[in-house]
């Protein structure tokens, strides 16, 4: 049985909304400023809303939303052609908050240590670590062969794992003062 357009268009949208929170972070893991990243996203909204005639019924909306969010950042990097310089970190600071625990801290060096990532890299890492596309999914958003992606995000963890100085398991979680205290005062009870 052939669906309706009513019924096609009720699925594309919803699919579409479904997709939002995805695309939201995966822009603002692009642009880094969280309101640049909602405009992008909008912008990649009614770009496809506008092109949804050529998306193929039954594929991944996911990636086909992704692909147009990154051509769509790239294009806008082009045209602006200038980026804000912060090299005494005025703006860096203005964004910073002091931490309430460790975990903020811990997720702070991280975000660093991501940022400090070739753009190749942070790109394949972000895609297929916190978006959760497949290696080949990834390669078609970046418009590049599979082996490609997997040996950018092989780089990145590798880079990742140096510059976090993380040698193994061991060096997750809390560390061994606060596992001292914790052990001890559950120890007692």
């Amino acid at each position: 049985m052939v669906a309706s357009p009513e019924t096609i268009e009720r699925d594309f949208k919803r699919a579409m909304l479904g997709c939002l929170p995805s695309l939201r972070a995966f822009a603002v893991s692009l642009c880094k400023r969280h309101d640049y990243a909602d405009d992008l996203v909008q912008d990649t909204i009614m770009k496809a809303w506008a092109k949804k005639e050529s998306f193929e019924h039954g594929t991944n909306m996911k990636a086909w939303l992704f692909t147009i969010l990154r051509n769509e950042f790239y294009s806008q990097a082009r045209k602006s052609g200038r980026e804000i310089q912060d090299s005494d970190g005025y703006f860096t600071e203005q964004l910073a908050n002091n931490p309430g625990q460790h975990g903020v801290l811990d997720l702070g060096d991280f975000k660093a240590a991501l940022e400090k990532l070739p753009d190749d890299q942070r790109e394949a890492i972000i895609l297929v670590g916190a978006s959760g596309f497949a290696y080949e999914e990834a390669a078609v958003i970046c418009g590049c062969a599979v082996g490609t992606i997997k040996s950018r995000v092989n780089r990145a963890r590798t880079r990742l794992a140096e510059m976090l100085k993380i040698s193994g398991e061991a060096d997750f979680g809390p560390d061994s003062h606060s596992l001292a205290v914790t052990s001890r005062t559950f120890a007692r009870t």
